[in-house]
């Protein structure tokens, strides 16, 4: 990946604050001290880039807050051979994150201009384990399946069986689920017919189309 020089101590500085906010995994805080989240949110918005909050980047949609892109990425527990389903590519920001960490990654985004503009940043980045899709994310990938991790970003108001069914044998599925009026982020882990199935925290995301 091209190393941005531009906004590197505020890099450092939003590392130490996912730090202080429990943030543990070394791959996912070199991952943040590598991706310059800056090149992902609208150009006026770039000096609110390291603040830990979410950002629109158009279409109703966000940049996830930085500490829960790290949360979610922590909760995956990645590893460097991980091939990684990533439904809702969005800024493409934690697509990157993503890319630094595991060995592939297939992003699936439903707004064909947001996947064709994170495709631009990645390759601008010198970023490429990224496969890019632009369909109706919850279907999955069939065609790339099974997958060691599977993340979704945006809110789901069932359960996403078919993206289980895409999981490997001890993979992990995260996601957003809509429960009433609030949303809670789930854990799966996948093993042989069990499924383990854990409340993470609340959580608020956009809505899956």
């Amino acid at each position: 990946m091209l190393r941005v020089k531009a906004f590197s101590d505020s890099r450092k500085k939003l590392t130490e604050e996912l730090k202080n906010k429990g943030i543990y995994d070394e791959h996912v805080l070199n991952a943040f001290q590598n991706v310059p989240r800056h090149m992902f949110v609208p150009y006026v918005l770039r000096f609110d880039s390291y603040k830990n909050t979410a950002l629109p980047i158009g279409k109703n949609q966000t940049i996830s807050q930085p500490s829960t892109v790290a949360f979610m990425t922590q909760e995956l527990n990645l590893k460097e051979e991980d091939m990684v389903l990533e439904v809702g590519t969005g800024s493409g920001f934690q697509t990157a994150i993503l890319a630094d960490i595991a060995a592939k990654v297939y992003t699936i985004e439903v707004f064909r201009e947001f996947a064709i503009n994170a495709e631009k940043i990645h390759k601008k980045l010198g970023i490429t384990n990224i496969i890019y899709k632009i369909d109706n994310g919850t279907h999955g990938w069939k065609e790339f399946a099974p997958f060691d991790k599977i993340i979704v970003t945006a809110a789901l108001d069932s359960f996403p069986e078919t993206l289980v069914k895409q999981l490997n044998n001890y993979g992990i599925l995260i996601f957003p689920f809509i429960k009433g009026n609030r949303q809670q982020l789930i854990k799966v882990i996948k093993n042989s017919n069990h499924l383990s199935r854990t409340v993470l925290n609340e959580c608020n995301f956009v809505t899956a189309k």
